[in-house]
């Protein structure tokens, strides 16, 4: 009898993956995170616009909107900063910010959507507020298990390990030979003290 073969959903394939990210960090994500990031995921990878957005002016439009369009650019906003930060850190460089400049309004702006929200809701973005750092970690994994090459510079990752204390900023470090115990970065404009 011949065996018949299935191909994975696209739904079932990113789920595997976030599955993978997270064991790789050494977190279990909760039912709820898992399936944030999973739609995250499938619904912003067909939008090459995102990049081109100014997270800060957004967060800002969202806060003057109201009802159902606030929540809906508010969610954007959070969304938009988890993805940033998960799979792009680079860019915050680019932009001339630290990576953890995502991590706060991501953070600030699902936290605004918990209050705004219904209880159900209200819980969910509480959650996704509270995980920011775990679901970004997890996107940052998905791109260092396929690429071993680092995803941020030794100061970026030092700066978001201080900052969010982030594994996957940890383990940056660690790749490129520095302990964080004893991690010193010289400015080099002035003079060292002793």
């Amino acid at each position: 009898m011949s065996q018949v073969q299935t191909e994975n959903t696209a739904t079932q394939q990113w789920q595997s993956l976030v599955r993978e990210a997270a064991s790789f960090n050494g977190v279990n994500l909760d039912e709820e995170l898992e399936s944030y990031l999973v739609f995250l995921l499938m619904r912003y990878m067909q939008q090459p616009l995102l990049a081109s957005k100014v997270v800060a002016l957004e967060y800002l439009q969202s806060a003057q909107a109201q009802g159902a369009e606030r929540e809906e650019m508010m969610r954007d906003v959070g969304d938009q900063c988890l993805l940033f930060s998960g799979l792009f850190p680079n860019l915050a460089e680019r932009r001339l910010v630290k990576i953890s400049y995502y991590v706060n309004i991501g953070r600030s702006a699902y936290l605004n959507l918990s209050e705004l929200t219904q209880a159900a809701l209200a819980s969910m973005y509480n959650n996704l507020s509270h995980s920011f750092v775990v679901l970004m970690d997890t996107l940052q994994a998905i791109r260092n298990m396929n690429n071993n090459a680092m995803l941020m510079k030794p100061l970026a990752a030092y700066e978001l390990w201080q900052d969010t204390h982030s594994k996957q900023a940890q383990h940056a470090l660690s790749q490129s030979g520095c302990n964080i115990d004893s991690a010193v970065f010289v400015d080099s404009d002035k003079p060292i003290q002793h």
